[in-house]
This record gives structure tokens, sequence and C-alpha cells, in this order.
């Protein structure tokens, strides 16, 4: 069932993180509702949900939020949610009178988990972004690139997901074990830019020490380092290998039958890396996982993400699974007693949304009132 079996969310339909966030919750058992824009009324929105992964374990109720009756409808849901998730900009919610105040004087226990860019506060809050910004302002994106060249963006991986979705998803966790003390709920102000920070809060140390430069690419784990780098391989194909520990280095250089290479003497780190380079051409990259795999040599293929799907360490761990057609990543992390999964399939707008109010407690007449404000359930 999930460890966060028997917890109810309402989920206000966003992009990236706030979505994000909602999955993992999902993931692990949470019932969660989207309250969905009538397709209708919503230009752009894609027309199908199938491939949207984010969405998975979830279902849907449709709602124009500006109209008439949508305040009252979704304090309804919020009465008997325990969380809610929203990731609009700050006061949107304020204005539909759906803000924190409205929303925790309906139902006390409430953990009301808020996603921005910026945050809730300060002089961008009010401004639009995405993840390269909010990654930029922080300090992060910085680090990202080879010496001597411009920065490169990771995905979107580490402002909207980890350093957005993932971060509130923990808050919510947080914010729920307090909630079962306390009683009382609480307003979460989750900001990319802020996660993105804690995400390198490492670097933080390493800098006050003086053993980490901010130019890019002449660091340990930055690609500055030849034994913490990636190589082409015959087949022009790529290899990575992070043989930071000595013991694991001088492994290294025995698959490799390299000698004489003394790993931090950084006046020889040119001819270290010539040499790895010309080594790892000499065959493809199937070749050197024969050689390398099994080994402390810390070595792994550069794998695609479909690649990714049939490596042995994947197919023996279970670690994707097929969602409506989509081979995607398994919830995570795993639970001995609990284990999270993917209970259905992204529901289209408004799927799913009578079987979910029936089992959060709205009788027949109550979805007949809900519906007569506005709500739109896909029958």
């Amino acid at each position: 069932m999930g460890p966060l079996s028997g917890i109810k969310v309402l989920e206000f339909e966003a992009i990236g993180p706030a979505p994000f966030a909602g999955m993992l919750l999902a993931d692990m058992g949470a019932d969660v509702i989207v309250v969905d824009r009538p397709a209708s009324t919503d230009l752009g929105l894609k027309p199908e949900r199938w491939y949207d992964v984010m969405m998975r374990g979830k279902r849907s109720v449709a709602l124009d939020l500006k109209s008439p009756g949508a305040k009252e409808v979704c304090l309804e849901l919020v009465e008997r949610a325990d969380v809610l998730i929203e990731g609009f900009r700050p006061g949107v919610m304020e204005r539909l009178g759906l803000g924190p105040e409205a929303a925790l004087a309906r139902n006390p226990r409430l953990v009301y988990g808020r996603m921005t860019g910026w945050g809730q506060e300060g002089p961008l809050a009010p401004r639009a972004g995405h993840d390269i910004n909010y990654i930029a302002l922080a300090g992060v994106l910085n680090a990202f690139g080879r010496k001597g060249e411009a920065p490169v963006p990771p995905l979107n991986l580490i402002g909207d997901f980890g350093g957005g979705g993932m971060l509130l998803g923990f808050g919510v966790a947080c914010a729920l074990v307090e909630a079962r003390r306390s009683g009382k709920g609480q307003v979460i102000d989750a900001a990319m830019v802020d996660g993105a920070s804690l995400l390198a809060a490492m670097f933080s140390g390493y800098l006050a020490s003086g053993s980490w430069s901010e130019e890019r690419g002449v660091n340990i784990l930055d690609t500055g380092a030849p034994w913490y780098d990636v190589y082409e391989t015959k087949d022009g194909k790529y290899v990575s290998i992070g043989a930071i520990e000595s013991r694991f280095y001088e492994e290294l250089l025995k698959k490799l039958d390299l000698v004489n290479l003394p790993q931090h003497d950084r006046s020889r780190w040119p001819e270290m890396r010539e040499k790895f380079a010309q080594t790892f051409k000499s065959k493809t990259r199937d070749e050197w996982c024969r050689v390398l795999e099994g080994s402390d040599a810390c070595f792994a293929p550069l794998l695609s993400f479909s690649e990714a799907r049939a490596h042995p360490q994947a197919v023996s761990r279970k670690s994707f699974v097929n969602v409506a057609r989509v081979e995607q990543p398994a919830p995570a992390p795993r639970f001995s007693r609990t284990p999270g999964a993917v209970r259905r399939a992204p529901p289209e707008r408004g799927e799913g949304g009578a079987q979910a109010l029936a089992q959060w407690g709205f009788d027949a007449d109550a979805v007949k009132r809900l519906k007569s404000r506005g709500l739109r359930l896909k029958e």
C-alpha cells in the first residue's frame, strides 16, 4: 500500500516540479486528486496524458478556478485533504480565495505546500523564470562545464526536480509527521533557488577550506581530474571513470595496463589525460565493459536513457516499469514492508475523479452539488 497510504493530497495543475512532488507522494501510496483546468478553456495544454509520467498514480477533476463557484468547490475538497500542493506565482492562490489563510481556516491540520522558483518573498518573487535561471542565481550553473568553456545547463534536473519537486516532497513528508504530533498544519515555502543551493551544500565547505576553485573544469569532480571524466571509445561511444580513492585509482591503472602516473601530481595530469584518452580509444565501449565491469575501478559505460533500461543492474533491480506504453523509472526509494507502486496510468482531465470523490467521503448529493458549481468529471 505504500508508506503514505491513507494520505489525501489535493494538487493544483502546474508544470514541472509541483507535479513531480505529487508523483513522489502518489508513488508512496498517497491518494492524489489533481484539480485540472478544463481542456476546452485551456489553450496549449497537452491533448492527452498517457505519456505524462509525472501524472501517474493520480486521479483528476476539472475546474475553471476563475468560475464563480470554484472557490467553494476547492474549499470543500480542502476540508477532506491532508495535503495541498500548488505551483502558482506568489499571490495567485490568495487572489482565488484559496490561499493558506482561507485553506487553514477550513482545515487547520492541512499541510499547504507551495512550489515557486524564487520563493514567496524577495525582490524576484513575482517574476517569471525557469530552471536555468534559478540555478544560475544559486551559483550552481557556473560550476558545470569544462575549463575555458561556457557553462552547460544540466537539463532541468537541479532546479525543477532535485531542488524543487523533491524538496517539496521532503517538506510535505516532514510536515505530515509534525502534524500528527501537534494536530496543526502549516505552510511549506519550497523555492527552487533555495533547493539548488542546498544541493550544492558540500561545496560551501570546500570553498571555505580552499579545496575548491570557482574556475570551471579544474577541480576533482568537474572533469578537472583525468581520473574523474568521460572518454570516447573506439566505436564513438563513451565510458565514465571516477577513481577518486587511491586504491580504486591503482586498480584502474592495472586494468588499463598503465604505470608511473602519480594520481595527485597535477603537473602530469595533461599527460595522464592523453594516455587515458588513447587507451580508451583502443577498444569499443562493450569491450571496456568486459574488462572493467565487476572491478573496483569505478567505471560505468555511458548509456542513453533507452540503453539504461536494459542494463543488467537495472533489470535485476526492476528499476523500470511499463505504464501506459511508457518505460519509466520505478518508484524510489524502496521500503521493506510498505513498498511504493504505480497504481494507475496518468488520468485524462476529469478521469477517475468520481471514484476519488466517493472515496474521500462525498456522497451522490455532494458530488451533484460540486458539479453544479463547475466541477467536471469524465464519466
